[in-house]
């Protein structure tokens, strides 16, 4: 039985009108992803047709999902909306609070002792708003929301990147900041630009070494990073159909590292069969009723340049595996010799020290399963293992069926180490290092969806590498990044040369999904008499205090804090790693606020001028010194800025040590909106080359900032250090709604305002 069914027939009850009257309004068929977008308008049945890449639009999302480290802020936010309870089925899941290290009993152990403040808060908040909680262990939150909140044709948000994850079972799901979920929780209507679309159309059927990871693999070569903003990625044809559930979702789930706003599939025979082996036989059995919705219109598929903006095309029967990276996931190369001679004219180290297989984007029972084949041939051929091998699976339920099954005992068979149902290494909760910053230059490769420097291990030397499960092990086993296990011999432990056979493995486990404690923790039913209590000598939570309003006349001589060179990321401006302890405290976060990013003065980290004294300092320090001084602080930056997780710490953070602005040649969709929705000024260049304006000691005056309004550019005077001047001009998306919420200090202060009225 599904969770939340009635919900999902509702939704299904009113979609055939909604999308007929949809395409009747659109005058033209309809693709998958503009019959979900059009059926969950907040007003109901469509009434008029938008534009997409320009107008925004309402939305009512089905459900929501945060991860835990996410989730503190966002419910730090939610306790201020003063709601009784959430107005959307929510769920709260704990992964990305678990370090990798010893493996899964004695992590998950040490887990639960070290940040046992922070899961008693996020259980005491879930059961007094009626939020679904999924325990530490339980598993990595994309994986257990495909196998338990999924379903075709719906539509949700998650405090992730990676919930586009959900688009392998035919779902719109976007990845959001806390405080876009706070506003769905409490009841209000979701803002989303109409997003653009593009169509791939898969043909053939991928057979041998290639697997699923490497169509997203490819998609990122073609697209990179930022190709895919502002646009829902739809895949069709053949191909598409040929692919298993989780297959989908391995490639939806890493369209986060193409910009996307979210990926999705129609709903085919694949999807059905996952469902009923999740034990969601009456989601598929409403779903066949409405399938006909659940896709695109035949016109659509037939005819795809007419109906999408941009339309590629990948033959699955010609993709050969590849690697990603390093220290960018659209970076690809062919397994073998292509590698072999990028790697060596750039000086990538070839010896492997790690291969780590897991991660949300890669740890079903067919991916480890599809890797066992490999681990088995080795014992079976006698090989040694070369490199280290780590595995996370993705869900309590998968890790059970799978040792059941004696999939992990292929591993440890191996050596590998079996870490906690947990993000581990993916997002840096790994315990490689006792000192990173100094540790050896290397290569790993990961079947993970995120490879920027220092992501894994905190090492800026460590140079990794995204592949699919079943290529992570078979170099991992050769300890060679140039291994191409389709033409290369490996020589065992009797001297003998040896060959990979193809790999094999199971769709759905064959003796069906089994489970002991799935790790799931239903909300009280009535949580009105539960008492959140937050120490206010906590390091690990801080109640919020509300931001107060930008005023005019404080954006007269606000200071440059830095002016970001290159790739900025989300990892850059607010890291992970360490510092995800302080997640659910402001003040102690923000102490790693920008500590990433280069300064384009000096080509240092975390070191830039304060201009109050001339001295040079961390970049939380001379924010703190403008902040103190009531002096705002302007962020400058490149291309793609805020790239990679959703994390609203990197807005919230700037946003609570001064910065007024952060100024940009483009932003990334989510955190240009992580921006908006806390009151700050995410703008633009008109001109790109006003980048290279902006020095060391500038000064910014916004001299036309009273009048702010949609569609209007601003007007700033930089002032330079020797009383020289240049005029620019900046370009916004800000509507008359997202003004407001700059007006007011942010998006939460109106919702507490509308909610009190």
């Amino acid at each position: 039985m599904a969770f939340d069914i009635d919900m999902i027939k509702k939704v299904y009850a009113s979609m055939a009108e909604r999308v007929d009257k949809a395409r009747e309004i659109v005058g033209k068929p309809l693709t998958l992803s503009e019959k979900i977008l059009y059926s969950h308008l907040w007003e109901g049945s469509p009434t008029k047709p938008f534009t997409r890449g320009k107008d925004y639009v309402d939305f009512a999302p089905d459900r929501i999902a945060c991860q835990d480290a996410t989730a503190q802020m966002a419910l730090l936010q939610f306790m201020q909306a003063g709601k009784p309870n959430v107005a959307v089925p929510t769920t709260v899941h704990c992964d990305h609070l678990i370090q990798a290290k010893n493996g899964a009993a004695a992590d998950l152990k040490s887990a639960n002792t070290t940040s046992a403040e922070v899961f008693d808060f996020l259980e005491s908040v879930s059961n007094k708003y009626g939020i679904g909680f999924w325990k530490p262990g339980a598993g990595i939150i994309h994986q257990v929301v495909l196998e338990n909140y999924a379903f075709p044709g719906g539509m949700m948000i998650g405090t992730d990147s990676h919930t586009v994850n959900a688009g392998g079972l035919g779902m719109v799901a976007i990845g959001v900041g806390g405080a876009d979920a706070v506003d769905v929780m409490a009841g209000m209507a979701w803002e989303l630009k109409f997003p653009k679309l593009i169509g791939v159309k898969l043909t053939g059927t991928i057979s041998g070494w290639t697997a699923p990871k490497d169509v997203i693999l490819k998609v990122a070569e073609i697209l990179t990073v930022k190709g895919g903003t502002g646009a829902i990625v739809e895949y069709f044809g053949s191909g598409a159909k040929s692919l298993s559930c989780t297959g989908k979702g391995t490639i939806c789930n890493m369209g986060a590292e193409i910009g996307a706003t979210t990926s999705t599939f129609g709903y085919d025979e694949s999807m059905e069969r996952y469902l009923r082996a999740t034990d969601r036989a009456d989601i598929a059995d409403a779903a066949n009723k409405v399938k006909e919705h659940l896709t695109a219109d035949t016109e659509v598929y037939a005819n795809p340049e007419k109906y999408f903006d941009e339309v590629i095309e990948i033959d699955l029967s010609k993709l050969t595996p590849l690697l990603n990276g390093p220290f960018t996931p659209d970076l690809s190369t062919k397994v073998g010799k292509d590698m072999t001679e990028k790697a060596t004219s750039n000086d990538w180290p070839l010896v492997v020290e790690w291969g780590l297989i897991g991660s949300c984007t890669n740890s079903s029972y067919e991916d480890l399963s599809r890797a066992s084949s490999i681990a088995q041939q080795a014992i079976d051929k006698g090989i040694k293992m070369k490199a280290e091998l780590g595995i996370n699976p993705g869900s309590e339920q998968v890790r059970y069926t799978a040792d059941r099954d004696g999939i992990l005992g292929i591993f440890e068979k191996l050596d590998a180490k079996i870490f906690t149902n947990a993000c581990g290494p993916c997002i840096g909760q790994w315990a490689r290092y006792s000192d990173p910053k100094n540790a050896p230059k290397n290569s790993i490769v990961h079947s993970f969806n995120r490879n920027f420097a220092k992501r894994a291990d905190g090492n800026p030397n460590t140079h990794a590498f995204v592949a699919s499960p079943e290529i992570t092990a078979a170099i991992a086993i050769s300890g060679r990044l140039d291994f191409n296990p389709m033409t290369d011999k490996l020589i065992n432990q009797k001297g003998e040369e040896v060959m990979f056979d193809e790999p094999t493995g199971w769709e759905l486990p064959p003796k069906g999904f089994e489970v002991e404690d799935a790790g799931y923790l239903a909300p009280h039913a009535d949580g009105s008499g539960v008492v959140v209590k937050v120490d206010p000598d906590s390091e690990r939570l801080q109640l919020l205090e509300p931001f107060t309003p930008i005023k005019d006349e404080s954006l007269m001589g606000a200071k440059l804090l830095i002016k970001a060179f290159g790739k900025c990321t989300t990892d850059h401006i607010s890291m992970a790693g360490p510092w995800l302890r302080f997640r659910g405290h402001l003040d102690n976060i923000s102490n790693n606020c920008l500590i990433g990013a280069v300064n384009a003065f000096g080509k240092k980290t975390n070191m830039v001028k304060n201009q109050l004294n001339g001295e040079f300092g961390g970049v939380p320090d001379t924010a703190r010194a403008y902040k103190a001084a009531g002096i705002r602080s302007i962020v400058v930056g490149d291309h793609n800025y805020g790239e990679g997780s959703s994390r609203e710490h990197a807005a919230m953070e700037p946003r609570h040590l001064g910065v007024a602005a952060v100024i940009v040649k483009s932003f990334a969709r989510i955190h240009e909106t992580n921006l908006k929705k806390q009151g700050m000024l995410g703008l633009t260049f008109a001109n790109e080359n006003d980048y290279d304006l902006i020095q060391e000691d500038d000064t910014f005056n916004f001299i036309d900032i009273s009048e702010f309004a949609p569609d209007k550019q601003l007007t700033i005077e930089v002032v330079h250090a020797d009383g020289s001047k240049d005029v620019i001009k900046v370009n916004h998306t800000y509507n008359a709604a997202q003004i407001g919420w700059y007006r007011e200090g942010s998006a939460l202060n109106v919702i507490k305002r509308e909610n009190a009225a």
